[in-house]
């Protein structure tokens, strides 16, 4: 063996000897002692070594603060991945509500009849509006739901020669969320910036960057927009970010772009093509039409639909009339007025409801066909019983005195 290395392994086992701290300090693992179980039992030992595992159960009556009734907990590090615990067996643990939180309990569990309320992380929404849940014999009634709401968005599209800076990665955006691309070098957007922000608009992203490559005669055309002097206007919109080079406008609510979404400086002083917006919506003036109840003026998104209440010329003891107007590119169209069984049709035409307008005063008439069969059905099942106890009454008088 080479003497230099004999040496250093001599040297190396004087240091162990006199220091035998620096052995332990090489193994952070630390044992357990053993823990503390009222009204339950588990293998009886003093200590336990790092990475044993502890099985329990709990006396009748109880039960562990986990899912099954024998339970497991290991040592980790001198701790217990979970503190052995018997609660009562009507008592609930803490649930698990998938992109939902709540504010949990100190102890770890909860008494039967608790309330906790779940909030949903931002992008989600509880469905069916349920946001409670009760601790009801050992198990939580109706645990509320987090689902990606409507208006969210996924995740952000992937685009060439680009790459997203400043967000961290997540499954679901919430509305209004902004997201900023940043071309790497050498390319740039076609506005000659490095950089470019998306936005997520009613459950959709508006049109992405397209990072090509740089242009030495664009780069010399486009300044800062502090050599533009006044920054333009546009009726009916708004700026919406200032950059160095550029201005990004938005139009407000009932209105659509037409144009660029961002305005340039150039090197001469003056601005790149301006965006404008145009009129999205219907004006609906309620008194210029006799079926419609007159409410004043509506006024309705492109492409959305409402429902509007008529006056009842037939069958007053129904509960409404409606008729379903949509705005299509800026034209009102309307429906016959209809009688409105809001329940029956929430249950059975729910999905029509939803996504059409044509089929519905159809579906309309037959539900209001079969809401009359049933109703004089009704009336004669009615009259035949009456008819029937009368004639048994009169043909038996101790029926009376009974």
């Amino acid at each position: 063996m080479d003497y230099s290395l004999s040496s250093a392994l001599y040297f190396g086992f004087l240091l162990l000897i006199w220091f035998p701290d620096a052995l332990h300090a090489q193994n952070p693992s630390q044992s357990c002692s053993a823990p503390r179980l009222d009204d339950g039992f588990s293998s009886p030992k003093v200590a336990y070594s790092h990475g044993t595992m502890l099985n329990y159960t709990c006396n009748d009556g109880l039960k562990p603060v986990v899912k099954v009734w024998w339970a497991t907990t290991t040592c980790e590090n001198g701790k217990w991945s979970h503190q052995p615990q018997c609660i009562d067996i009507n008592a609930c643990i803490p649930p698990t509500i998938p992109n939902g939180y709540y504010r949990e309990n100190s102890n770890g569990w909860y008494e039967e009849g608790h309330i906790i309320r779940i909030r949903c992380e931002q992008g989600y929404e509880h469905r069916h509006q349920i946001a409670t849940t009760r601790c009801i014999s050992g198990e939580w009634s109706s645990l509320p739901i987090c689902e990606k709401s409507i208006t969210a968005c996924g995740r952000p599209p992937k685009v060439p020669h680009a790459v997203i800076i400043h967000q961290r990665y997540q499954e679901v955006f919430p509305a209004d969320s902004e997201v900023q691309y940043k071309c790497e070098d050498g390319y740039a957007t076609e506005e000659a910036s490095s950089s470019k922000s998306i936005f997520c608009i009613a459950g959709n992203w508006t049109e992405g960057p397209m990072c090509s490559k740089c242009s030495i005669e664009i780069q010399t055309q486009i300044t800062t927009i502090n050599n533009c002097g006044r920054h333009p206007t546009i009726e009916n919109g708004d700026v919406v970010e200032i950059a160095d080079m550029f201005l990004r406008f938005r139009c407000n609510s009932f209105y659509r772009r037409v144009g660029p979404e961002k305005v340039m400086c150039f090197t001469d002083g003056t601005w790149s093509d301006e965006p404008m917006c145009e009129a999205a919506y219907c004006s609906l003036d309620t008194s210029e039409y006799p079926d419609l109840i007159p409410d004043g003026v509506k006024f309705i998104k492109d492409g959305d639909r409402v429902e509007l209440k008529c006056v009842k010329k037939h069958w007053r003891w129904v509960t409404e009339h409606y008729s379903l107007v949509q705005c299509i590119n800026g034209t009102v169209e309307l429906t016959k007025c209809k009688y409105h069984f809001k329940l029956i049709t929430l249950i059975c035409c729910g999905y029509f409801e939803r996504n059409t307008v044509s089929v519905i005063p159809c579906i309309y008439d037959y539900v209001f066909i079969v809401y009359c069969f049933f109703f004089i059905i009704s009336v004669y099942i009615t009259i035949y019983c009456l008819v029937t106890r009368t004639i048994a009454l009169a043909l038996s008088p101790s029926c009376l005195r009974i």
